[in-house]
């Protein structure tokens, strides 16, 4: 009997995860590559289309390919395209769908990053079993996905769930968006790192934090420092987790969700991330929401992160075979 799959690919700031997954979410084999976000679009494609042709060389007799399934920053699934992705130096509108679809010659459908995430979630990770819940991606930048009613909200301009870039202070941060103040200036890893060096400015405790340039800084370095009891990493994540919180006692408000569950590279810090989050969150939720709202760590990410764009993929053929 023959064997059905969809390609997922999940296109991050840093890393582009590709892979085969069965509509059960057994994920059958999959790679990754660095996504080189400062080179052009069509190398990138380049690239993606070696990397896929050697899953497909690779797949055993039987298995077929039915669609492909791609996450990616500022994906509009209304017209197929990346609109002006602030981590990605594509131009200001790139036709991914089309350009992949070309490339493949299989059907193709789109969505932001965090909204193919929390399909994911809800498909085969920690939102299982949930209809109403928040998915934060905290990568290179912040990104949301929001399922209502076991449905994923789109929205008017296909950009429901922007709340990287709501706004935590109109005077602070410069964003790549062009806007300042940002929550992923803050809440993300770059916003972290950014934190680890004002406080290095400002605190005179010795850190193996300090012996990394911005550019060589990583979330994981800033984690494990902050492991070890290092006091500059430690406060980092506090006000990390404070900003964080607080923005998600705001969006309670307005979806009244089950959950927040969180994935992407900050996330990998754990309690030490997620205690300052549910401390200001739980301070600040209006009471119907008090001691409800759960803070989950995603389960279908990280290095499973082609589930989500699988889920998408497999909903988008389930709603055409359906019609």
């Amino acid at each position: 009997m023959e064997k059905e799959v969809v390609l997922g690919i999940d296109i991050g700031g840093s890393y582009t995860k590709v892979g085969l997954v069965t509509q059960k979410g057994d994920i059958i084999d999959k790679t990754a590559f660095k996504t080189d976000a400062q080179k052009p679009f069509s190398d990138f494609i380049k690239r993606l289309k070696a990397e896929v042709d050697t899953l497909v060389t690779a797949l055993e007799p039987g298995v077929s390919i039915l669609f492909i399934g791609v996450g990616a920053p500022n994906a509009n699934p209304y017209t197929g395209e990346i609109e002006n992705p602030p981590n990605l130096n594509w131009g200001a509108a790139t036709p991914l769908a089309k350009t992949i679809n070309q490339s493949f010659k299989l059907p193709v459908t789109i969505a932001n990053d965090a909204n193919a995430a929390a399909l994911g979630e809800m498909f085969f990770g920690a939102g299982k079993g949930m209809k109403n819940f928040v998915a934060l991606t905290l990568g290179t930048g912040l990104g949301s996905g929001i399922i209502v009613d076991g449905k994923l909200l789109i929205g008017a301009h296909g950009a429901a769930g922007e709340l990287g870039h709501v706004n935590v202070d109109p005077h602070g941060r410069s964003c790549n968006c062009g806007l300042r103040g940002c929550l992923e200036t803050y809440a993300s890893v770059t916003g972290i790192k950014r934190t680890v060096f004002e406080l290095m400015a400002d605190m005179t405790e010795p850190s193996p934090l300090r012996n990394y340039s911005f550019e060589t800084m990583t979330g994981t370095a800033i984690s494990e420092a902050a492991l070890n009891g290092d006091p500059i990493a430690l406060a980092a994540f506090d006000k990390t987790g404070e900003i964080l919180g607080s923005k998600m006692a705001d969006t309670a408000a307005h979806l009244d969700p089950e959950a927040f569950i969180l994935s992407g590279g900050l996330s990998k810090a754990g309690d030490i991330l997620l205690n300052p989050i549910k401390t200001r969150m739980e301070h600040h939720l209006f009471g119907a929401y008090k001691g409800k709202v759960k803070v989950l760590l995603s389960t279908a990410t990280g290095d499973n992160a082609v589930l989500g764009p699988a889920a998408l993929a497999w909903t988008e053929l389930e709603n055409t075979r359906v019609a």
